[in-house]
């Protein structure tokens, strides 16, 4: 069972960037695979957050990201879907898609298995997509069991946005 302060923490984030996006006028995005959903779950906890919030996209799979997103199979196939390029193109997706004018996107090995040498279990990309703004990515590694590295990929994607919007 997850311990309520962590959830807490991760409402509490969630809370301030809606309360951001809110008073910028702004409506959010997201493109999920190894968080799977995670990140809209928090933000749909928020009463009130259909003000701000426009959607959601869960793409665990190669092919989902291609279909739901139009990511590219020869980018998924050459970057792989924890890549910097599929993150991108993951966000740019989900904003063709919506009428949202921010993105937030994730892919990275949550584990235990998957990981490579080059990526190991813990790697996780982000992408925020924000208006007049050049795509910001990042990539991280998070320790910890599945259930951490999750966690820290979903605050992660929160702080990173908050961060990159602007002041009211």
């Amino acid at each position: 069972m997850a311990d309520p302060d962590e959830e807490r923490g991760l409402e509490s984030i969630a809370a301030r960037l809606g309360e951001r996006m809110l008073t910028l006028g702004l409506r959010l995005a997201t493109a999920e695979s190894c968080t799977g959903g995670w990140i809209a779950k928090t933000v749909t906890d928020i009463p009130g957050s259909s003000a701000w919030f426009d959607s959601g996209f869960v793409t665990y799979s190669n092919a989902a990201k291609a279909t739901l997103l139009g990511v590219a199979p020869a980018m998924l196939n050459h970057h792989g879907a924890v890549s910097e390029a599929v993150v991108t193109a993951m966000a740019e997706g989900a904003l063709a898609q919506t009428q949202a004018q921010v993105a937030l996107a994730i892919s990275g090995i949550a584990g235990p298995g998957g990981g490579s040498a080059d990526k190991p279990v813990g790697t996780v990309w982000f992408a925020w997509c924000l208006p007049g703004q050049q795509i910001c990515t990042q990539r991280q590694w998070f320790e910890g069991d599945r259930h951490a590295v999750r966690r820290q990929a979903v605050w992660c994607a929160f702080h990173g946005l908050l961060e990159r919007l602007p002041e009211p």
